[in-house]
């Protein structure tokens, strides 16, 4: 017979509130999400409303002669109050509420009202390139059906121009969307009419596809120069060889030299390498590169201030009509129904207050976290130097406000602050810390900084190896490895001097 023993043991456990676990996922959110969030908030929870608490608009809007500091507005949740005295179907709500009043609960500890250019995005007008596309396969000789599918084709062309979809896919997927059967051959008819469309190289399957389709218009139009004629060999014949720089391997199997070799080189880079760019006005691409600051630095009084970009954040609060009505099923004698009515409105209130205040902690951790980032940088938001980055990590801006490293790389994650020398990311102003040969402590970006200036002054024509940078670091005062230039260069998405180097 096995025996039971009862164990006590002692432990410890950490449980967030509804309001932290609110504050977690808002906190990660820029402003441009924070208002889609919010309106989808808004579509789900009716005890949600946008726009500030009427009875509180007119409590501020009293004169403090007339207030009473007895009152105590109802909040709908016990018995024995009375309603809001204020509270009339004649209430102007507009007088007293405009489109760009600030909410009260966003807090601003500087805050200047922002006007109506920081408030709207502005939309570039054009047609987009799908649009430009669709209209050239009406003057194509597709009958109408084939136009239908050539549409359809237009669609899976990708933001750079290209259709990296093979025949075979584009046949399985046309059936699978359309319930449209065609054979390959014919899939493959239409698709290279497409290809024939403007720009050159639109709907190309690769880069040296691409490349020929430019250079055949190129020799259509110009077929007497002998450039690029050579240009043409090259990507067609050569293409893994030029892609790689090995310069020599191709003068050799086309017997150029270096003057013909230069002039064909010359021919080559200047092609579009995305050919849906050369469609200007696109719409979607001019939003999708559209960066919305979520902090704004703004000078007062030869002081730098922080200010929390609302944009079209709506102001929130709990809705009084359901706290009436929660307030009525109290009354109500006791039933399975009522009960089942107030566990609903309870449930919605509670939510609705929860989301409120969860957006009040997250502007407060923002605010708060962005102040400690200008008062450790401050001296690179007065001039814009990156030499006036000081070194700082996110244990620094956690020990300068209470809250834990893990918050400030929330905060710090898809954020961006706008100053007067242009738009950073928050994660600009984090960085690493090393010695220089006076024993000083320096930013890693300042390091970064002069490398790049480094290779963008070199010889192109003898680009400087990764050991020659390190000795021209060392001669300004950086000594760092080469594995440290080769990982920096990496970075910047800089190739090595082989690659580098122009013939």
């Amino acid at each position: 017979m096995q025996s039971i023993a009862l164990n006590q043991n002692l432990s410890q456990t950490i449980k967030l509130t509804p309001t932290q676990i609110q504050t977690v996922k808002l906190l990660e959110l820029p402003s441009v999400e924070l208002s889609q969030r919010i309106n989808e908030e808004l579509q789900e929870n009716p005890a949600l409303e946008e726009g500030r608490d009427e009875a509180e608009e007119r409590l501020n809007g009293l004169e403090e002669d007339e207030f009473d500091e007895n009152y105590q507005p109802d909040d709908g949740y016990d018995d024995g109050r009375q309603r809001d005295p204020l509270q009339n179907d004649d209430f102007n709500y507009e007088q007293y509420v405009s489109d760009d009043e600030t909410p009260s609960y966003m807090l601003h500890p500087q805050y200047n009202p922002m006007d109506e250019d920081r408030r709207e995005v502005p939309i570039i007008g054009g047609s987009s390139l799908i649009e430009e596309l669709k209209a050239q396969v009406y003057l194509t000789d597709m009958t109408k059906p084939q136009r239908h599918i050539a549409k359809w084709v237009l669609g899976n062309i990708d933001d750079d121009g290209y259709l990296r979809r093979t025949t075979e896919q584009l046949v399985d997927d046309l059936m699978f969307q359309e319930q449209i059967s065609i054979s390959d051959e014919e899939m493959e008819q239409i698709v290279n009419k497409i290809k024939l469309f403007e720009p050159p190289g639109i709907a190309s399957s690769t880069l040296q596809e691409c490349l020929l389709r430019q250079l055949d218009v190129k020799i259509e139009n110009d077929p007497n120069n002998e450039s690029l004629g050579f240009a043409y060999a090259i990507v067609k014949r050569y293409f893994k060889s030029f892609s790689k720089h090995h310069f020599d391997h191709i003068k050799e199997r086309l017997e150029l030299d270096d003057k013909d070799l230069q002039a064909a080189i010359r021919e080559i880079v200047c092609l579009n390498q995305k050919p849906a760019n050369a469609i200007t006005g696109n719409v979607y691409d001019t939003q999708r590169e559209t960066i919305i600051p979520d902090f704004l630095i703004e000078e007062r009084d030869e002081e730098l201030f922080v200010v929390l970009n609302t944009g079209d954040i709506p102001e929130l609060h709990v809705s009084r009509d359901y706290k009436e009505m929660l307030a009525d099923y109290e009354r109500m004698p006791k039933s399975k129904d009522s009960k089942e009515a107030k566990r609903f409105l309870q449930q919605k209130l509670d939510a609705a207050q929860f989301f409120i205040d969860a957006i009040k902690q997250r502007n407060e951790t923002l605010m708060r976290t962005m102040t400690a980032i200008l008062k450790a940088q401050y001296d690179f938001f007065l001039d814009g130097e990156a030499s006036s980055l000081k070194p700082m990590v996110l244990q620094d801006i956690a020990d300068r406000t209470g809250y834990d490293v893990s918050t400030i790389s929330r905060v710090s994650n898809s954020k961006y602050v706008q100053t007067r020398f242009g738009i950073y990311p928050l994660k600009y102003f984090f960085s690493d810390k090393m010695t220089n040969a006076d024993g000083d402590e320096i930013s890693t970006r300042e390091i970064k900084k002069m490398l790049k200036e480094l290779i963008d002054n070199e010889d192109k024509y003898n680009p400087l190896l990764d050991d020659q940078i390190v000795s021209l670091m060392a001669e300004h005062g950086y000594t760092i490895a080469r594995r440290t230039v080769a990982k920096y260069r990496e970075q910047f998405g800089i190739p090595v001097a082989r690659l580098r180097k122009r013939i």
